[in-house]
């Protein structure tokens, strides 16, 4: 009775593996169809304009400022000319210190307006996968070396219209 059940179990194994449901999905391509991500595109392309302005000025008065010194100089008393040395040395770390603050402040803009995109493509998976009682979805644009077709589904249109994409 016991190698009957046994046997009856190693058969239907098979059987119920073959059941479970793979599929993957293209988030590049979801992604991109996405409103939100054109706007957060634009909006980081509005943003890095800004600062390349607000760095433009910086180096359009620090040039200002050294080509006044360089011409005056020679007329310059020692202690003003020691002290607007250091103000120009002054200005060119502030206008390098504002560099390094601005593209950390574009990377952590950039993070948070691409993680709230991510996030609703995730949900959308995530519905996808419990209507459609999948085992596994992945993304194909994450560096998975091989999908077969065959046993996965493509459910890419799925998450789409479940992000009402279309």
């Amino acid at each position: 009775m016991k190698k009957l059940l046994i046997i009856a179990i190693v058969m239907i194994a098979p059987l119920s593996m073959m059941a479970q449901k793979f599929g993957h999905f293209n988030s590049s391509e979801i992604v991109s169809a996405m409103p939100e991500y054109t706007t957060a595109q634009s909006e980081l392309e509005n943003l890095a304009q800004q600062y390349e302005a607000d760095l433009k000025r910086m180096q359009d008065e620090l040039q200002k400022k050294g080509e006044d010194f360089e011409r005056e100089q020679a007329n310059l008393l020692d202690n003003v000319r020691q002290r607007r040395q250091q103000e120009l040395q002054d200005l060119y770390q502030r206008m390098q210190q504002s560099v390094q603050d601005n593209q950390q402040a574009f990377q952590r803009a950039q993070q948070e307006k691409m993680q709230a995109i991510t996030d609703k493509v995730l949900a959308a998976v995530k519905q996808v996968g419990e209507a459609g009682g999948y085992v596994y979805i992945m993304d194909v644009t994450m560096g998975i070396p091989y999908i077969s077709t065959t046993l996965s589904t493509d459910v890419t249109a799925d998450v789409k219209r479940a992000l009402g994409l279309q």
